[in-house]
Parts: C-alpha cells; sequence; structure tokens
C-alpha cells in the first residue's frame, strides 16, 4: 500500500521538496528528541520549567533551548506566576497550534506503544473508558486507509 500523488506532486521526479514539503518545516520547527519530549510533558500536565527538565532528563541549557523554539514557533506560549517571595517565572501553555499537534503526539505514543519493546502506556477516553485510536478520517468522516489517500497540490 502506498499514497497516491497528483499534480506537480507525482511530476516531481526525484527533486527534494525541502521548505515546500510540510512535513520538513514542522519537523524543522519540534522534529527533535528533546522538543517532542517537552511537548509530551506539557500535554501530561507539566507547565513549570523545572519539573519539565526533570521529567524529560536534559540539562536547563537543552531545555531553555527547546522550550524557546517552540515558543518562537508559536507551539507553546509563556505566561508569568510568582510564588511568595519569589521572582517572577513562566509557565510554559499550549497554544491553539501546540493543541492541533495532539493527534501526532498520540499517533507517536501509539505506534512506539505497538511497534517498539517495553510497551506503554493505554489512552482511554474519560467519559466512556475505551481506548482512544489515532485514525485518518475524511471530512465526511470515512475512515481512510493508506491506499484510499491522495496528496495533491492545494486548489
Amino acid at each position: 500500500m502506498t499514497v497516491r500523488l497528483t499534480g506537480r506532486l507525482a511530476q516531481r521526479d526525484d527533486v527534494p521538496l525541502g521548505d515546500r514539503c510540510p512535513i520538513d518545516r514542522t519537523l524543522q520547527l519540534i522534529g527533535n528528541r528533546t522538543a517532542l519530549l517537552l511537548l509530551r510533558e506539557v500535554f501530561y500536565g507539566a507547565s513549570r520549567f523545572d519539573s519539565l527538565v526533570k521529567r524529560v532528563g536534559v540539562t536547563d541549557a537543552v531545555a531553555a533551548q527547546r522550550l524557546r523554539e517552540l515558543v518562537e514557533a508559536g507551539v507553546l506560549t509563556k505566561e508569568p506566576y510568582r510564588e511568595p517571595g519569589q521572582r517572577t517565572r513562566h509557565a510554559y501553555v499550549l497554544t491553539t497550534a501546540g493543541h492541533d499537534l495532539l493527534p501526532a503526539v498520540l499517533a507517536l505514543l501509539q505506534w512506539g506503544t505497538a511497534h517498539s519493546s517495553g510497551g506503554g502506556p493505554i489512552v482511554t477516553h474519560a467519559d466512556c473508558g475505551e481506548p482512544v485510536q489515532v485514525e485518518v478520517r475524511c471530512a465526511a468522516g470515512h475512515v481512510v486507509d493508506e491506499d484510499d489517500l491522495v496528496v495533491g497540490s492545494r486548489r
């Protein structure tokens, strides 16, 4: 099974897409291990720098750089908070664009649970308790298999 290409994508031969590819642009913004693990932890409810550093297991410098990049990319925003007797600090909160990454993060979790050693957590629907699955659907609500996907240029 494979995805079908149409239009200019189907006629490009072996020419690299580079920055014209939204997958490439996304990976340039959030495609490294640390950035994805920081996003995982923000989805899991962590928002403070010290907690994120500990949960991901990276140095302060690496976390600061990746968080800065995620803020610049519009995936996270910084919200100030201040505990009594302390200086003002910032919590990292998902933006709308960050929340839009949930299916991708869940897809990585689902794939890792199924295809890597060590298993993983089960994601369930809070209302009914049934497992949640990431799937591809068209706007009409049909589940779409890989061999029924057509990727082409925008109209």
